[in-house]
């Protein structure tokens, strides 16, 4: 008869609560109110559990710096029960003061001035009449960051400048039409927010006027009185004001605006988000900003502390681009409105529109983002490393070309399997009741799903997987088609087969590779010739090759936030009883290893019992906050949409197109130019390339370009693109 659940199999292996390990060579004991701390057997600090400052000695000689140690700061934490925050400052005290700074007692820090509660109207009133921070804390003796502290827990907030407030006498002296822009700007002011409201949605109400004014400055340098009517309330977004500029870096990315621009990306910002509210740096700008980064190859908002703000700010009609943390809080503001999806559908539609004719084929793959931080995350298999990490997966729909149209981020990574239905669901919103076959790999393989979309009216083009019967060669035969001009062959088989008991009846076209080896094809599609729907579905490789180009050109892997969100609680996951035999089997048999072991200090510090002893499917306790990932995901996909329709336009002049056309591109995105602003152009003349062919490759380029006739967005300058010669 076998034990009790409850009862423990082997309990003199066990280690005693009295033991505590800190690593393989540093343990913990402690016993009738004292501890003792051993390194490797041998008695580092012995101390009484109410001396404070030994037990501070102890974790500092743990985790001493110098002689580095014979434990870190996180094992040294969690064995003592404390913060690694309280490592670090237990270390730098006794760094800087020596044994009689780790005694010191609890509570604030004697010789330091602390803000009286009794003071607070007088710092309300000082702030009210618009004394800054620094100063009160000056004429009350204690640090700026007292009075801040004191005004957070007062709640205090600025108190919006009326009109006959404005501080504007010296800027009406300069100028007479201040005031009148002032009182239009204040007429177009964002409603105030309803009492609890978010303050983060109230900030995208109905797009005001003040967006599209002019700049009321004069020095494309100096933006001084924008970033005032900005700081007042009074400015939604700096409308772009450009100079002369010769060989500014970088300049060559606005050869993309025109692309970008007819992606519709900044209409549909504008009708999904409405305005980020008052502000220097608005909607326009930030999104602007985004995309060009992208197309400078700056893969994280850090990239931006390498460039010249101003020399970036000149390429955006500014004196400065936004900085790092002024990206990430206008990335913040827009996660917080939770449209991310709207605005993808909004993206899909306008693509839908200019390219339906290349939609007959869509291509659905997923793609697996490995997560290297410290959230607990689902696992998720990563094909190319051929192993199970932690990851997000995120679902991408491309049309025949390789570029992508929506994506959409799975919860908890599920499966393709899982995931088709809603998105042939968006599909059909986007596109209608037209035909429409889908090609995906095995992942969606599930015979069930297949009569679904047949009866949703959807075509199917897949690997089959599983077992199935090889097919005698001899029934093999060549077939060949043309596809833009060029003869494509394969040694096929074509059949019909039957799934699901007879219930579901497919073509097979079965491929047989010169090594013998077969790959089978199923498809509902009976009007296509057995050579295309071959090349239909190894053409998936395109999709591959655009999870590859971004990975490595637009960094698509790389998280912007370092944020997460609690999982949904509702959704189903492998039963927690199931999982608990499962762990309780696999800590008997970890238990029955270490009996095989020889006893003394080794078995007593002994780790088996620190490591995780389930490895299988672990259910997540956060996931990363999915708005500003799927807002980079779509800043991404616009962004290579745009360069995609580039090379589509360079293609016709570049005989190595194929093998060279968007490094071309690249090239010329990143290469100097030249600004010169009229009242009506802004005329951009690109350096040279690095030979003459790929000037006149770029110069062929511009001319299609001029064509378009764009406006710089939030301007009236029309953009007017050429290339210097070389010599």
């Amino acid at each position: 008869m076998g034990p009790e659940p409850n009862d423990d199999l082997f309990p003199e292996a066990r280690n005693t609560e009295a033991l505590r390990l800190i690593n393989d060579r540093c343990l913990i004991r402690t016993q009738e109110g004292h501890r003792v701390v051993m390194v490797s057997g041998i008695i580092l600090s012995q101390y009484s559990l109410s001396d404070r400052m030994s037990e501070a000695f102890a974790m500092v000689s743990l985790v001493d710096m110098v002689d580095q140690g014979w434990a870190n700061q996180v094992e040294v934490a969690r064995a003592f029960g404390c913060t690694t925050r309280t490592v670090r400052r237990q270390y730098r005290r006794f760094e800087t003061g020596g044994l009689a700074a780790l005694g010191r007692g609890a509570g604030f820090p004697r010789g330091i001035s602390r803000l009286d509660h009794s003071r607070r109207q007088t710092v309300e009133r000082l702030k009210a009449q618009g004394v800054g921070q620094r100063e009160i804390a000056r004429r009350l003796g204690v640090s700026e960051k007292s009075v801040r502290k004191m005004l957070r827990r007062l709640g205090w907030k600025p108190t919006p400048p009326t009109q006959a407030e404005l501080p504007l006498e010296a800027g009406a002296a300069a100028d007479p039409n201040m005031s009148a822009f002032a009182s239009t700007a204040t007429g177009s002011a964002l409603p105030a927010s309803a009492p609890g409201a978010d303050p983060n949605v109230s900030a995208f109400g109905p797009a005001s006027n003040a967006s599209s004014l002019p700049s009321h400055d004069t020095d494309p340098m100096d933006r001084g009185a924008d970033r005032l009517l900005a700081r007042l309330g009074l400015l939604e977004d700096a409308a772009p004001l450009f100079g002369s500029a010769l060989a500014l870096p970088r300049a060559g990315v606005l050869l993309s605006l025109p692309a970008l621009v007819a992606t519709g990306v900044f209409a549909c910002a504008q009708t999904t988000y409405g305005s980020l509210g008052p502000a220097f740096y608005g909607l326009r700008t930030s999104l602007l900003t985004l995309l060009l980064m992208a197309l400078w190859r700056i893969k994280r908002p850090e990239g931006l502390k390498e460039h010249s703000p101003r020399d970036l700010g000149r390429v955006l009609g500014l004196d400065r681009a936004p900085e790092v943390k002024t990206l990430r809080r206008k990335l913040s503001q827009l996660a917080a409105v939770k449209r991310a999806v709207q605005f993808g559908q909004a993206l899909a539609k306008e693509r839908v529109a200019q390219r339906g004719a290349a939609l007959g084929f869509l291509y659905v793959d997923g793609h697996v983002r490995v997560y290297h931080g410290q959230h607990t995350l689902p696992k998720a298999h990563v094909a190319r490393l051929r192993i199970s990490m932690p990851a997000t997966s995120d679902y991408w729909v491309n049309d025949v070309a390789g570029d992508p149209l929506f994506v959409v981020t799975a919860e908890a990574n599920a499966g393709l399997v899982k995931m088709l239905p809603p998105i042939l669901a968006q599909v059909r919103d986007l596109l209608g009741k037209r035909p429409l076959t889908v090609v995906f790999d095995r992942g969606g393989y599930r015979p069930a799903l297949f009569q679904q979309m047949l009866a949703a009216g959807f075509g199917l083009l897949t690997y089959r997987k599983g077992r199935y019967r090889r097919i005698p060669r001899q029934r093999f035969k060549k077939c060949s088609f043309q596809h833009d001009g060029q003869t494509v062959a394969y040694v096929l088989a074509d059949q019909e087969v039957r799934l699901l008991k007879g219930r579901l009846r497919l073509r097979q076209v079965t491929r047989l590779m010169e090594n013998g080896h077969q790959t089978p094809i199923l498809t509902s599609r009976r009007d296509l010739p057995a050579a295309q729907v071959a090349h239909r579905m190894f053409n998936r490789w395109r999709q591959e090759n655009f999870f590859k180009y971004l990975r490595e050109e637009y960094a698509l892997d790389a998280l912007v936030e370092y944020g997460a969100v609690p999982d949904d609680p509702t959704r189903e996951v492998p039963n927690p009883v199931w999982s608990a035999l499962d762990t309780r089997l696999r800590q008997t048999r970890a238990c029955v290893d270490r009996l095989q072991s020889e006893y003394g200090l080794e078995a007593i510090t002994n780790l088996e019992q620190q490591r995780r002893t389930m490895r299988g499917f672990k259910t997540a306790h956060g996931k990363l906050a999915p708005e500003r990932k799927h807002l980079s995901n779509l800043v991404k996909m616009v962004a290579y949409q745009a360069e995609s329709d580039l090379f589509r336009l360079v293609a016709p002049h570049y005989r190595r197109a194929d093998d060279e056309g968007r490094t071309l591109i690249q090239s010329a995105l990143a290469s100097a130019a030249d600004l010169e602003a009229t009242q009506s152009e802004l005329r951009i003349t690109l350096a040279p390339q690095s030979s003459p062919h790929r000037t006149r490759a770029i110069a062929a380029l511009c001319d299609q370009l001029n064509q378009m006739k764009t406006i710089f967005p939030g301007s009236q300058l029309q953009l007017h693109y050429a290339v210097k010669m070389s010599d």
